[in-house]
């Protein structure tokens, strides 16, 4: 078996070799470099095959200053004897087949709109591609879906081709090779020429299928998320089971989906603009009657409030001060181990409640900012609300 048995046959499973080294990288990690494997390194796009060498764990396999270097959970122990590997065959499959349904994708794109792939990302749920374009249709993405599923459908064979540089014009590459020698083309008979070191299977049909699941627009390209093969079947499932369970809590068949969604969020719109008139309703209720219980001649508002937002506080000072413009106002909430604080005059005022605030904070290690007629802010609960706003009353004189 040659050393390249990886790019040879994808459906080797199992073999046999002979250890020639077991060593620490740089990162205290052993691996082991074998004489011959079916185990592939990550490169390409597509990651490194898992399984096991001599009933070890494989947890990962790089090409690396000219070797392939198998790392293990452990150490191999007998060391010299001849050792068996066995890859993880799902994890193969499912690569050669996403591997491969890229191909075809890719190709769709450049014989429809001659957009050019030129990002590849091979992930454990999706994969992507990143075209050479700023902008691309939905009904683009689709005929280009259609034609790929298509060459998936006629199953064509899928060949590998070793070839040197001289002989590269004898095919239509979809892309510039990046090696000059030892040159592996992935060939799919008048469809696509692709230089190519990964693993994929014999024919178009075993991808099975494909499916374009979202775009991603980026700076002078678009990236395409989609899945190949059995990836399908288990988006498909996952997408079922989430349709079933909404059609139970919507009450609505799986057509009348998005009407009932859309139904849903404008009965929620609805909701919040209700809720909010009310919210704003009692607020000016509550600031009624704070005023009417303030100090007749000064029109001094303060009080001090459990577990109140700064955004109510705010909202409620405005009120007041809207409503007389003689109002001084003093707030403050204690919420857990945290004081709020807005002051707020109105327009007939003199008062600088920027300044006021800003000698209250230091007090409880605070921050906060505003201007004259209106500030607020807050800090550490290093004294009660009420001593609080004690400070805040004696600091206004």
């Amino acid at each position: 078996m040659d050393i390249k048995l990886y790019y040879q046959d994808a459906y080797i499973r199992n073999f046999t070799a002979t250890p020639l080294k077991q060593e620490q990288d740089e990162s205290g990690n052993w691996y082991v470099v074998l004489n011959q494997t079916a185990f592939y390194p990550t490169g390409g796009g597509q990651p490194n095959d898992l399984g096991t060498l001599a009933g070890i764990r494989v947890i990962n396999v790089e090409e690396m200053a000219g070797e392939i270097r198998h790392y293990l959970e452990g150490q191999l122990d007998d060391w010299g004897k001849e050792v068996t590997g066995a890859v993880a065959w799902e994890r193969r499959f499912d690569h050669m087949q996403q591997h491969a349904g890229q191909h075809i994708l890719s190709a769709a794109f450049d014989r429809l709109y001659d957009y050019k792939t030129i990002g590849f990302h091979l992930g454990a749920e999706l994969l992507t591609i990143d075209l050479e374009t700023e902008s691309l249709t939905l009904q683009q993405v689709q005929k280009a879906e259609d034609l790929a599923n298509q060459i998936i459908l006629e199953n064509r064979p899928i060949i590998t081709k070793w070839v040197t540089e001289e002989e590269l014009s004898q095919f239509t590459l979809r892309k510039e090779t990046k090696v000059k020698e030892d040159i592996r083309l992935v060939i799919i008979p008048d469809f696509d020429d692709n230089g190519c070191g990964g693993t994929h299977p014999k024919s178009t049909g075993e991808v099975g299928a494909i499916k374009v699941l979202d775009l991603e627009r980026q700076k002078k390209k678009v990236r395409v998320h989609f899945v190949c093969g059995n990836r399908v079947i288990r988006q498909l499932d996952q997408k079922q089971k989430v349709l079933q369970e909404l059609t139970k809590l919507l009450n609505a068949p799986e057509k009348e989906m998005e009407r009932a969604v859309l139904r849903l969020l404008e009965q929620s719109k609805n909701l919040e603009k209700n809720l909010e008139q009310t919210q704003e309703y009692l607020l000016r209720y509550e600031a009624k009657n704070l005023l009417a219980a303030s100090q007749d001649k000064q029109k001094l508002v303060c009080e001090v409030f459990r577990d109140r937002s700064i955004q109510e506080l705010q909202k409620l000072a405005r009120i007041i001060t809207m409503e007389d413009e003689t109002a001084r106002v003093f707030f403050v909430s204690q919420n857990d181990s945290r004081l709020q604080l807005v002051c707020a005059r109105g327009q007939a005022g003199t008062e600088s409640m920027k300044k006021i605030i800003a000698n209250a904070l230091p007090l409880i290690n605070g921050k906060g900012g505003g201007n004259d007629s209106f500030a607020q802010g807050g800090g550490e609960a290093l004294m009660s609300g009420e001593q609080m706003l004690q400070q805040l009353l004696e600091i206004a004189g």
